[in-house]
């Protein structure tokens, strides 16, 4: 299955590209997954180690970094859902194909690059 360009926008991804897309997310998941048991792990107290403010300020950058990850967990997990219910690649706004360039750069992207810029506020 050839891609194509249709109205300057691609069309989703072709079947075996999608494996590809799968398995980065897969990646991904992993990735994050192994993260947050690491700034779990970080998280435990220590004793005599650091003072005060400097625990405090290393104890706030580990919470972020933690949100964070599981933020984009969450985002992979929905990515894989979306591809076992036949829904992946199509934009939650317009419900057009999301640009397979853009799946590429960001495999649990939920919208199409134009969508996405409106949901920013047009930043």
């Amino acid at each position: 299955m050839n891609q194509r360009i249709t109205g300057g926008r691609d069309t989703k991804p072709p079947i075996d590209d999608l494996a590809a897309l799968r398995a980065h997310l897969l990646e991904q998941r992993q990735f994050r997954t192994a993260q947050l048991r690491q700034l779990a792990g970080a998280m435990a107290p220590r004793t005599g180690t650091t003072h005060g403010r400097q625990a405090a300020s290393h104890s706030e950058i580990r919470t972020k970094l933690a949100d964070a990850a599981r933020m984009v967990l969450a985002d992979v997990e929905a990515a894989l859902t979306r591809m076992d219910q036949g829904t992946y690649g199509s934009c939650h706004l317009c419900r057009e194909p999301i640009d397979h360039a853009r799946l590429t750069i960001v495999p649990q992207a939920r919208f199409c690059a134009r969508c996405q810029y409106v949901r920013e506020g047009g930043r």
